[in-house]
């Protein structure tokens, strides 16, 4: 019964990561965090964001745990948790690069090499 709570704990904070990363703003916020530690105003700056906006995708961010905010001063800088996240997020974007590949593989006329099917030289005996 003890390992049914701990399975559902896991799944629910998997879920609550995967929402944190619904928004694309989010993910690319964590690859400029992953370069250097930024306070709001920075990391507004460098997304194209009001700080207000930035400042709410920082608190989702923090709330589940894949950054952190220490405070420098008057200032309060955010710096990302666990950089195993850019590995995670850089294997999602491989796999997802692959797929769109494979896509558009099927979108590709054939070439007029491939139209007639290969035939087999006859030998005369």
């Amino acid at each position: 019964m003890e390992r049914d709570a701990l399975t559902k704990e896991a799944d629910q904070l998997h879920a609550e990561i995967c929402a944190a990363l619904a928004d694309p703003r989010r993910i690319v916020a964590l690859y400029v965090l992953a370069e250097k530690p930024r306070s709001v105003n920075e990391l507004a700056a460098d997304l194209g964001l009001t700080p207000s906006a930035a400042s709410r995708h920082l608190k989702v961010l923090r709330e589940r745990g894949l950054v952190q905010a220490e405070r420098r001063g008057v200032s309060v800088e955010y710096r990302l948790c666990d950089t195993r996240l850019i590995d995670a997020l850089d294997l999602l974007r491989s796999v997802l690069r692959d797929e769109l590949a494979h896509r558009a593989s099927l979108m590709t006329p054939p070439s007029p090499n491939n139209l007639t099917p290969n035939k087999k030289k006859e030998t005369k005996r």
